[in-house]
């Protein structure tokens, strides 16, 4: 089980869920909601993660606010202040890098729906962030972030994209990942073959395709180990 903890953000403090693995200490990972907010599934991943041996951070974005209504959900993500979601991020990459329960000076971001295109922005925002994982990341939410990509050179990133999701498809998608790499981001690339949107999402039993999730989890995990080995922070 992980725990509430504060972190500096916005001249202030925010919170989020923090999960140890066992040990007590391993490389930062920074998990970004869907549109629902903190809820289970989110902190189920810290969890997981934390069993991976990560120490996983999962920022509040919605300040304690969470939804099961898709209509609700849809009002919170449209009214989130993009700017203010950046700073809490940012900030809990930079508290989390500078904490002695991590190894490595820099950390991982992973976000899903919604919370891909944030991962992203993320990333673009601060050199402490050494690699991001998008889950399904709708164009819509990319465009509205816009973020500057060229601000991610050196860093790398993986998609998991699902086949039957109508949120992007090959032509957006590709034009993405042609701009990262021409900004010198290491980028890889899965498209799941019968995914839908949230097929990672094993509380919505209507989307989540098992063997899928399972696949892009162990894909996530062997990214992130490759990249978060050892993160100096850039000079």
């Amino acid at each position: 089980m992980g725990e509430t903890v504060e972190f500096p953000s916005n001249g202030g403090t925010a919170t989020g869920y923090l999960a140890l693995p066992p040990s007590g200490r391993g490389p930062g990972v920074i998990v970004i909601q869907e549109w629902w907010g903190i809820v289970h599934h989110i902190k189920d991943v810290c969890d997981r993660f934390a069993a991976a041996g990560f120490v996983a951070l999962a920022p509040d974005l919605y300040h304690g606010t969470t939804t099961t209504e898709p209509d609700e959900a849809g009002k919170l993500i449209m009214s989130l202040q993009i700017d203010g979601a950046g700073r809490d991020m940012v900030g809990a990459g930079t508290w989390l890098a500078a904490s002695e329960r991590t190894a490595g000076d820099r950390v991982g971001i992973v976000g899903f729906c919604a919370g891909g295109a944030l991962a992203l922005y993320a990333a673009t925002l601060s050199d402490v962030f050494a690699a991001v994982v998008a889950y399904y990341a709708g164009m819509g939410f990319v465009d509205r972030t816009q973020p500057h990509l060229e601000s991610l050179r050196g860093g790398a990133v993986l998609f998991h994209w699902g086949e039957r999701d109508h949120s992007y498809d090959r032509g957006n998608t590709a034009q993405l990942e042609e701009r990262l790499r021409a900004a010198g981001v290491d980028v890889e690339s899965h498209w799941y073959s019968g995914a839908d949107h949230a097929f990672f999402n094993d509380d919505r039993p209507e989307v989540h395709h098992p063997e899928h999730s399972r696949l892009s989890w162990e894909r996530t995990l062997s990214f992130f180990r490759k990249h978060l080995a050892a993160t100096p922070a850039p000079v």
